[in-house]
């Protein structure tokens, strides 16, 4: 109980008003501290000694417009502030956050997932996450689709770890770099705004290489340096993303396009707790503490099953 007061409010409101109300304890927000972070490391060392929690549990995989079963894999990183020598302030780490999920197949079906989140090495995470998946059958999925934002890293991150899967650019983040070049373009805000949807417009509907035939065909001279600028990075970023903007086909079959599920889950699982006013953590117990919401998040039993005891 103290454990699950920790991760859920901030340890001063867990000694000071959550146990005493809920259970009666009454104990100091440094034990709390000391409880939540010691709990979170041993969570830790058990994960990478290769521990999964609770029996292998196979998912009923959704379902896509072809009748191929598919899972999903999804990672993004989130920042967290991080505490000095006596209380100063820190260069922020950057915690990652991974994760295997099943989406909701029809209206009021429940979605379900499996989350790491932590500071970790990617090769690590990797590892870990497949444990996870193997636990919840993505071996018998008939496919598997990767959805990240670009960030640096992270597609190679799937090519490695998940070579099976398909992997997809989240369209919203490639829509805000059409927004950025369409705003460089034209002074006029109507004027933007209508050129950026249509650009939004052909690469959904039809896909990236189209769209970066239309860019290119654009008539540079006579804009500014900035304009110029603004459209190499753009045109750039679109060809070095053109394998894996194939929007059309996606939607056809019914695929997930945007990276929605992993960036709610960097607030719910990490920023809910570890990123509140003012908040800085020290390296182990921001990392501890992730570990431990990641758990609480996914799918009930998997808390039930780290609590339980050993039968030896």
């Amino acid at each position: 109980m103290t454990c699950l007061a920790g991760i859920l409010t901030s340890f001063d409101e867990a000694s000071a008003k959550v146990l005493p109300k809920l259970t009666g304890l009454r104990v100091s927000a440094s034990t709390v501290q000391r409880i939540t972070e010691g709990t979170g490391s041993a969570l830790k060392q058990r994960l990478d000694e290769g521990e999964t929690f609770g029996p292998p549990t196979p998912w009923d995989w959704h379902t896509d417009a072809q009748g191929q079963r598919c899972a999903y894999v999804s990672l993004d990183a989130t920042g967290i502030g991080q505490q000095g020598p006596d209380g100063s302030q820190a260069e922020g780490r950057m915690a990652y956050v991974g994760m295997i999920f099943n989406p909701r197949s029809r209206p009021g079906a429940i979605g379900q997932a499996r989350y790491l989140a932590g500071l970790y090495e990617l090769d690590e995470l990797g590892r870990q996450m497949r444990r996870q998946g193997a636990q919840v059958g993505m071996d018998a999925a008939d496919r598997w689709i990767g959805l990240t934002d670009g960030g640096n890293g992270l597609e190679s991150f799937l090519q490695v770890q998940f070579p099976r899967a398909e992997c997809i650019l989240d369209f919203y983040h490639a829509a805000e770099h059409l927004n950025d070049l369409a705003k460089a373009w034209y002074a006029s805000e109507d004027e933007a705004n209508a050129l950026a949807q249509k650009w939004c417009q052909q690469l959904k509907h039809e896909g990236g290489g189209a769209l970066l035939i239309t860019l290119e065909a654009l008539d540079r001279r006579g804009r500014s340096a900035a304009t110029r600028e603004t459209y190499r990075l753009v045109v750039q970023y679109v060809r070095n993303n053109v394998h894996r903007m194939d929007y059309p086909r996606y939607q056809a079959n019914g695929w997930l396009i945007g990276s929605g599920h992993v960036e709610a889950a960097c607030k719910t699982v990490v920023g809910a707790r570890l990123k509140g006013s003012g908040m800085r953590w020290g390296e182990a117990g921001g990392d501890a503490v992730c570990h431990l919401r990641a758990l609480f998040k996914s799918e009930s039993p998997q808390w039930d099953a780290f609590w339980q005891p050993s039968l030896n």
